[in-house]
């Protein structure tokens, strides 16, 4: 097996959310076939509904910076599947994500050949076995798991780590969750299970009063950040960089750390980088070797494409997935802040989210708004997006194209060398596109032969 079968293969399980089987019988099932690989290291999981991609880049950047052999489960990727597993700050080469897929493969056929399964285990529940897989064999030290969907039943959770982290809880996946607040906190709290050290960010009421009584059910003392009314970790803005990079002190119970420059920008990172530093104190008392520079240089180096990624040159372009209403509000507020420069947005999104509100957010900051739609059977549609268009906009600034490329072709036509082109509303909108500008740059550079100039 190759890696485009190995990923043809897993692509024919169904899209990792129309096809979710949440439960944990399945992965527990497999990875007992497998030798459980999950007991050869530590974890750490990571569940909510925003920033906690972020705060796991936080926390990698914290580890590799202290000598830890880590390893990074995320989703979803923007380009290749292999960016979902990472070891030491690299993505697993194609080769090992194959080999890792077939024996993934082969031993969940046997499982459902022996009726130990009733059918194959689904797109996430493989990701997940291959990720863990690819860590023991790496020999890594720890590992940090981002959840997919909730946290209760959610396949990473099969993996009984031993500290846990819930970032902001909003509404979103309400299919799978739960139709209120309280619903879908319920399901990301119940991760804290007896014996586990919990980070808790700053919440809404109801998500915070559902949290509070699971960790009261269970003899759990929750470590709160930020805004809580008894916090034990806060963070002090000071300043910011002209690019939007917040530069802050946090303190803790256990240390200061002066003036760090966030690596990530826009003003909710601070309460990601914020649970990254109280994980890392937490890693500590668990035994690891965390110094206070490793925290301050993995704070000030972390990466995390896609969330407010800047690429430089005529026009500049800006990515974020702002995926649900309250990424698409840390979004507006970092254009409202930060972009001083004419705004074409290219906007394309999930059928399944909340689109009137992410469109009456982001739309008016778009001098342009660009619609787009996606290969991918979750896509909303033109029409849906057209839709969706707050009533009181002006129709004139509407655009549409049929494709992610056809998109980007209009938004360089209409687009002022001084402007910024938005791309937005999907992870996978951003995924298409940077993959398009990367084969439209290595196109450009083939034609810049020696001795002929740049084209």
């Amino acid at each position: 097996m190759d890696f485009d079968q190995a990923f043809s293969y897993l692509l024919s399980l169904g899209h990792e959310t129309l096809t979710i089987k949440l439960g944990l019988e399945n992965t527990e099932t497999l990875l007992a076939a497998l030798g459980n690989p999950q007991r050869h290291f530590r974890s750490v999981q990571i569940a909510g509904t925003n920033g906690k991609g972020s705060t796991a880049a936080f926390l990698d950047s914290i580890c590799r910076a202290s000598g830890i052999r880590v390893g990074l489960f995320t989703s979803p990727h923007l380009v290749s599947i292999t960016e979902r597993i990472r070891i030491d700050g690299e993505h697993i080469s194609e080769d090992q994500f194959a080999h890792f897929t077939r024996t993934v493969k082969e031993t969940a056929e046997e499982l459902v050949a022996r009726g130990k399964l009733r059918t194959l285990p689904t797109f996430f529940e493989h990701i997940t076995a291959i990720a863990l897989l690819a860590f023991r064999e790496a020999n890594v030290e720890l590992a940090i798991l981002e959840t997919g969907l909730g946290g209760r039943l959610d396949s990473t959770t099969a993996a009984a780590a031993e500290i846990v982290a819930i970032t902001p809880i909003a509404m979103d996946h309400q299919e799978y969750l739960g139709t209120t607040l309280r619903e879908i906190a319920a399901e990301k709290a119940a991760i804290i299970r007896p014996g586990v050290t919990a980070i808790i960010a700053p919440q809404e009421e109801a998500a915070f009063e559902v949290i509070i009584r699971r960790c009261e059910s269970i003899g759990a003392e929750p470590r709160l950040t930020g805004s809580h009314y008894r916090e034990q970790f806060q963070a002090g803005l000071r300043e910011a960089t002209t690019d939007g990079r917040c530069i802050v002190t946090f303190e803790s119970d256990a240390a200061s750390y002066q003036n760090l420059t966030l690596a990530l920008r826009g003003r909710h990172q601070i309460d990601n980088a914020l649970m990254a530093i109280a994980l890392a104190e937490a890693l500590r008392e668990h035994g690891f070797q965390i110094a206070h520079g490793a925290i301050v240089r993995g704070i000030e180096t972390a990466s995390h494409p896609g969330r407010l990624e800047i690429w430089e040159g005529a026009p500049r372009f800006l990515f974020d997935g702002a995926h649900n209403p309250a990424a698409a509000r840390a979004l507006r507020e970092y254009t409202d802040e930060f972009v001083r420069e004419p705004i074409v947005m290219i906007f394309g999104a999930m059928r399944d989210k909340a689109l009137n509100e992410m469109t009456a957010t982001l739309f008016p900051r778009g001098d342009k708004v660009i619609l787009t739609t996606l290969d991918n059977p979750r896509a909303a549609s033109i029409d849906a997006l057209v839709a969706a268009v707050p009533e009181n906009f002006d129709n004139g600034r509407i655009l549409a194209a049929s494709s992610v490329d056809e998109a980007l072709q209009l938004a360089q036509t209409v687009t002022p060398t001084n402007g910024l082109v938005c791309v937005t509303g999907s992870l996978y909108l951003i995924g298409a596109a940077q993959q398009v500008l990367r084969q439209e740059g290595a196109a450009q550079a083939t034609m810049a032969l020696p001795g002929q100039g740049n084209v």
